[in-house]
């Protein structure tokens, strides 16, 4: 069970690493990273380059969180793990995805903060939770005009998720998770403070 877990933190943070900002470097030859909020993510995608490159990064960063769930269960299934061992290692890779999309070895350990990945992670464990948490993320965001409040939503789902299924330890992976999440949008916290933070509708009347 060590190599499995090994292996599937492995596997999951490399396919993190995969970020759609780099493609959208490739095409317009913006480093997000050094533009806009300096974020490796679909928002700051929409602030600095347009809805157009959002929704490319949103794309690819959506699917990398669906696929490294589905190629784990696929391939853990077939072995044979119970439904408590399985459910663990499903919430153990989506911690992992999440954590290569943020940390990326190729950006110094300085990626973007998850939003677009946690979505994927959870139409793959459970569209029902997936669907929840994207009707949550879009309501809260929308009325408070301000994107972070929904993404806490989304990883609250996650939370949620976990509680729902078996086991101990999807409960504990999450709220790790949750914690991190909250860390990662320090800075998105300090600027609603300031009054600083970019708001929904302004960056959507973007092109």
């Amino acid at each position: 069970m060590t190599i499995w877990i090994i292996g599937i933190i492995l596997f999951g943070y490399l396919v993190g690493c995969l970020h759609g900002s780099t493609v959208a470097q490739w095409f317009s030859g913006v480093n997000l990273k050094e533009s806009g909020v300096k974020n490796a993510g679909a928002s700051n995608a929409t602030i600095v380059l347009g809805k157009r490159f959002g929704a490319l990064v949103a794309i690819i960063d959506i699917g990398k969180g669906i696929f490294a769930i589905l190629a784990v269960r696929f391939i853990a299934e077939r072995v044979g793990f119970s439904v408590e061992s399985l459910t663990a290692l499903l919430f153990l890779v989506s911690v992992a995805v999440v954590f290569g999309h943020n940390f990326p070895f190729h950006m110094k350990f300085n990626g973007g903060k998850g939003t677009a990945t946690i979505i994927g992670v959870l139409f793959a464990l459970d569209w029902r939770f997936g669907l929840a948490g994207l009707l949550l993320f879009i309501i809260f965001a929308l009325l408070t005009d301000i994107l972070v409040f929904g993404v806490l939503m989304l990883y609250g789902t996650f939370l949620a998720a976990a509680i729902w299924m078996v086991g101990v330890w999807p409960i504990v992976i999450a709220i790790a998770l949750f914690v991190m999440a909250i860390w990662k949008h320090g800075e998105n916290i300090q600027r609603i403070r300031n009054g600083t933070e970019p708001r929904i509708r302004a960056v959507f009347k973007k092109k």
